[in-house]
């Protein structure tokens, strides 16, 4: 009985050692995802169940000592955006590298209460209850104030942080740009055998790429005369493939895709949807393929290659779409790389949006682990970013969740006949980081007009978090005439996103788009 009882010992103090990073782990998994579990697209998210209880570890572990030390357990089949969400592991120090200003919780964080102090003309307003420690900010187009509750506080935002890798991402390369991935090759077309003796090269950093653009890649070489490869193919180590963090999992993707005898039926349900999605069904004659004699490898691209052409990805302003209506983390990350991480999406948001340092910190692109950002930044946020919007002739809708109508994680806020399509926003949720957060900001519509809001939630129940959201948001548009739904033509996710098409080196355009 001792031995077993080091033996958990042992066991309990692992456990407590790597809990930080189980904790991170479980919130990649968990944040925001919508109430119904959705597999057809690899973006969209799937529920856990957590399992945190040092009493259930205990449990487990005398179990397995008792019953045996030895077994062997198969991995589970993984869903698909069970993503594999690699940060550096000193971001979740508490003292992350990227931003400087990021410190431990307690350094940062203003004492907690229980009592929030409300300003408000409105007396329905006046006598809420606002749950947790909280920040809640109400403001007209025109800057005049609804409602404030420590805006000054600094709050953990979670997946707001993707407003901001929107607004940046935006600004800096603009709503049509597309993420090119450039096809290559060594060697030299037979076009009496269909035949290209040498190597296949693809390089690229497209966050959305997916089956069916590796199939359209296998369509747009059969066009070239290519229907075998005598060589290799081999992809950079930045390429990634159905939201893999792996280059060498995603090049290995890429090589059964593009070969339709090792095609998965998933990739070839995905190419058929793509086809309706983009217009092309009967277009497309037969089955797209290519054959390899060769292996897949990961390295760099020589310098002395001959392009056959680029498959450029849906406009910037559809991937940030889906990137915000399904708070995917993978893409998130990958848009914010593109400025140079965390601590440049930031610079820029300070920068631009006349948000003070103090104010607005952030260690993630994507809201995972510990940020801070007050009502007042994320205020100044939204008013930045729906400026440049306007300048694009855009809206929040065209980039944010719509509620009630979109697809992920509004489909089911906001969704009554009164309510629905009257709220434009983004959610946030880290079910364990400082003790349960959720967040909403984003635009009401009213009799009275639009409005500007933001609500941060922390310390408390996620559940309850956003019960009260949905209750104080009608409450607020009741006071301001009642909702009203915005003029918004909803266009699905799987249709944005087959907005891909290919250029070749010796003209602007070619093929379908």
């Amino acid at each position: 009985m001792s031995g077993l009882v080091r033996a958990m010992g042992g066991m309990l103090r692992t456990f407590e050692s790597f809990e930080a990073k189980y904790d991170i782990f479980i919130d990649a998994l968990l944040s925001d995802a919508p109430k119904a579990c959705l597999s057809v697209k690899p973006y969209k998210l799937v529920l856990m169940t957590r399992i945190t209880r040092k009493s259930t570890f205990l449990l487990f572990a005398a179990a397995m000592i008792v019953v045996s030390t030895g077994l062997g357990f198969g991995q589970a089949n993984r869903m698909p955006l069970l993503q594999d969400i690699q940060l550096p592991q000193q971001t979740y120090s508490g003292v992350p590298a990227a931003t400087p200003l990021v410190q431990k919780t307690g350094s940062v964080t203003p004492t907690l209460s229980s009592v929030s102090t409300i300003k408000t003309q409105y007396a329905a307003l006046a006598n809420i209850v606002i749950p947790g420690y909280s920040g809640v900010l109400v403001e007209s187009l025109d800057g005049k104030q609804v409602l404030e509750s420590n805006a000054t506080g600094a709050f953990n935002p979670a997946s707001n942080v993707k407003v901001a890798t929107a607004y940046a991402v935006l600004k800096t390369f603009g709503p049509e740009f597309r993420f090119p991935t450039n096809v290559y090759t060594d060697g030299a077309i037979d076009q009496t055998t269909g035949t290209l003796n040498g190597n296949l090269y693809v390089s690229g950093r497209d966050p959305v790429f997916g089956f069916e653009h590796g199939v359209a890649i296998a369509n747009e070489l059969n066009k070239l005369g290519i229907h075998s490869i005598h060589g290799d193919l081999i992809v950079t180590d930045n390429f990634a493939m159905n939201y893999s963090s792996s280059a060498a999992r995603s090049g290995e993707t890429l090589f059964a895709d593009l070969d339709a005898s090792k095609r998965s039926p998933a990739a070839t349900r995905v190419w058929l949807n793509y086809l309706t999605n983009s217009g092309q069904t009967g277009r497309v004659g037969g089955i797209p393929g290519v054959t390899f004699t060769g292996a897949l490898y990961v390295q760099g691209i020589p310098s002395n290659l001959n392009l056959l052409f680029t498959h450029e990805s849906a406009p910037l302003r559809d991937i940030i779409k889906a990137t915000l209506c399904y708070s995917n983390n993978f893409m998130a990350e990958r848009l914010g790389d593109m400025l140079g991480g965390p601590y440049a999406v930031a610079r820029i948001v300070q920068l631009n949006a006349g948000v003070q340092p103090q104010e607005f910190s952030i260690q993630t692109a994507s809201g995972l682990g510990i940020n801070r950002v007050t009502p007042n930044a994320m205020m100044k946020l939204l008013r930045a970013l729906r400026g440049d919007l306007a300048r694009n002739k855009m809206t929040f809708a065209d980039i944010m969740p719509v509620a009630g109508i979109d697809d992920g994680t509004l489909e089911g806020r906001f969704a009554v006949d009164s309510s629905r399509g009257s709220v434009v926003g983004k959610t946030g949720t880290l079910g364990h980081t400082d003790s349960g957060v959720s967040a909403l900001s984003g635009e009401i519509n009213t009799r009275e007009g639009k409005f500007l809001f933001v609500i941060f939630n922390e310390h408390g129940s996620v559940a309850r978090f956003r019960a009260f959201q949905n209750y104080f948001v009608s409450l607020v548009q009741g006071q301001l005439g009642g909702a009203v739904p915005i003029l918004y033509n909803p266009v699905s996710l799987d249709a944005r996103l087959a907005h891909s098409r290919f250029s070749y080196p010796t003209s602007n355009y070619r093929g379908n788009e």
